[in-house]
């Protein structure tokens, strides 16, 4: 999906984003291998410059080490995460919390709440500010919370990425509330399809 902006923004299949601009290539959620639902095609990387994780489940930080091990790119993820990381030999890897924003690249990335579980310390979502003004909300995994609202008046994304596949996240339906919170003029849908479990599909947020 290229958007108006030059920002070039391809999903790799359940919460997996490859997104490009400026000449940066920045990886959100880095699940590629046994992802069933990102094409070979869009398996390999000439360059990563930045990776963001959202939390600790193996289908969100699945290749972060071996991604960063190739391609010596900035990882950025909760404190607990980065020192898992930098455990494995990752280098370049920041900790950071909730409320806080780290600049990569000329991309401002603020971590705010999701409400999940993790395999180790708690989730997140981020909002990614483009140096051209241009906001995208990574929902991570989560339910559907007030402080989506207040998430929206604060940073007033353009595009927000959303989990719409339930059972371990928020289904369609909340997904359409979370958008009315956010007031947000444009959705993904991303986190469905991937297992039989996940039920929700995009065609159902239209109803």
């Amino acid at each position: 999906m290229k958007l108006n902006n030059g920002i070039q923004l391809t999903w790799l299949g359940h919460s997996t984003f490859k997104i490009e601009f400026e000449g940066q290539t920045f990886l959100i959620d880095p699940w590629i291998t046994g992802n069933p639902s990102c094409p070979d095609t869009l398996k390999t990387f000439d360059k990563l410059n930045a990776i963001l994780i959202t939390h600790g489940h193996a289908d969100h930080i699945g290749d972060a080490v071996d991604l960063a091990k190739q391609h010596s790119p900035t990882v950025v993820g909760m404190v607990e995460i980065s020192n898992w990381l930098g455990g494995k030999g990752v280098e370049n890897a920041i900790g950071m919390n909730k409320g806080g924003t780290v600049s990569i690249n000329g991309l401002n990335a603020t971590m705010v709440t999701a409400n999940h579980s993790s395999s180790f310390t708690e989730p997140a979502g981020y909002i990614l500010e483009f140096s051209n003004g241009y906001k995208i909300y990574h929902a991570g995994d989560t339910n559907v919370f007030g402080d989506m609202r207040i998430i929206g008046e604060i940073y007033q994304p353009d595009l927000a990425l959303l989990p719409i596949g339930d059972h371990f996240t928020m289904g369609p339906r909340e997904a359409a509330y979370a958008a009315q919170l956010l007031n947000v003029p444009a959705i993904v849908p991303i986190h469905y399809g991937t297992f039989p479990l996940l039920t929700g599909h995009r065609t159902h947020c239209a109803s």
